[in-house]
């Protein structure tokens, strides 16, 4: 199992979810994470090093950014979570700081 830490954008967009349904579906794709973190999307050019799982729930598609690190520790960082729209265009502004 890996141990999951939140970035603060990540930490933000989670504790303003009010949708109990969205609230669950994102908690079993985090729990996937934990036990796997590599069947996420591993993308490449300026995200390279960064994997994304979709989530699918009432006719929109969300994301969850994640950087997975095996220093001694296993930890999985979500950095970033929302909806698809302009996803990857903030996950770059954000990592470009």
């Amino acid at each position: 199992m890996y141990e999951l830490r939140y970035m603060p954008p990540a930490r933000k967009y989670f504790k303003k979810l009010k949708d109990k349904s969205l609230i669950n579906a994102y908690s079993d794709k985090l729990e996937q994470i934990s036990k796997d973190p590599y069947q996420g999307e591993a993308k490449v050019g300026d995200l390279s090093g960064i994997y994304c799982m979709d989530l699918y729930l009432n006719k929109t598609n969300y994301e969850i950014a994640y950087r997975v690190i095996e220093d001694g520790d296993k930890v999985a960082i979500i950095i970033l979570a929302g909806t698809r729209e302009n996803f990857y265009q903030e996950l770059k502004r954000y990592m470009a700081t």
